[in-house]
């Protein structure tokens, strides 16, 4: 039933994004973090089966804190209005390749991949993907990658990025500036918190493909 709580309090907070409604609630939320920490402690123990390398990761270095920086927003409002985890395989700020789960009325998706990677290591990957076209194509031609993720997305060039040429077979995989596999998942589904969970790795395992060819893409960009 925390689901359900954590929905209601993120409903109300985004009616009420001021700090006098947030101290008089207060204590929800710090019950309900105390709740998310589980649950991502649950997901990183059973991600860590697989990638040792995560195992020095502990579970609050996952999630993000709930006030927001306002210092160069508009939006002045005090709180984020979801609650996230990222798990990132580089250890770069600069740099994000991993997970991301995002919670949100009526906005819940799980996220994985390369988000607005800088231009040395956007430059690496489409080196790599322009390399290595059959590895590429065929990752993302799996039909349980489909079945979950439909297609790449991720903001794109309107034209074809400098060095490529517009007719190359895979211009649209290049004009990429993002690479990033996306499922949405409706409350039902999230408040089934076991079912959930078991979703949640398998789209994570099926991601891992997609990230394992873009880390190499930049490993040797410093």
């Amino acid at each position: 039933m925390e689901f359900n709580r954590l929905y209601a309090f993120l409903t109300a907070l985004k009616k009420n994004n001021n700090k006098a409604w947030f101290d008089d609630n207060k204590s929800e939320y710090q019950e309900l973090r105390r709740f998310w920490i589980d649950f991502v402690a649950t997901l990183l123990t059973q991600i860590k089966e697989k990638h040792p390398e995560l195992n020095s990761l502990e579970p609050p270095k996952c999630i993000f804190r709930i006030n927001k920086d306002i210092r160069f927003s508009k939006d002045k409002s005090p709180y984020k209005t979801n609650f996230g985890m990222q798990i990132n395989f580089l250890n770069r700020k600069d740099l994000f390749c991993g997970y991301y789960l995002h919670i949100e009325p009526q906005n819940t998706f799980v996220a994985g991949g390369m988000y607005m990677p800088p231009s040395a290591a956007l430059s690496a990957i489409r080196q790599e993907i322009d390399y290595n076209t059959e590895a590429f194509t065929a990752l993302l031609k799996q039909k349980e990658l489909i079945d979950m993720f439909g297609s790449l997305q991720g903001e794109k060039l309107v034209k074809a990025p400098k060095g490529y040429d517009s007719n190359h077979p895979l211009i649209e995989l290049l004009k990429h500036k993002s690479f990033i596999l996306q499922k949405p998942f409706t409350e039902k589904a999230v408040k089934n918190t076991k079912a959930f969970q078991d979703e949640l790795n398998t789209a994570f395992n099926l991601m891992d493909p997609l990230l394992a060819f873009l880390l190499t893409a930049v490993e040797e960009v410093k």
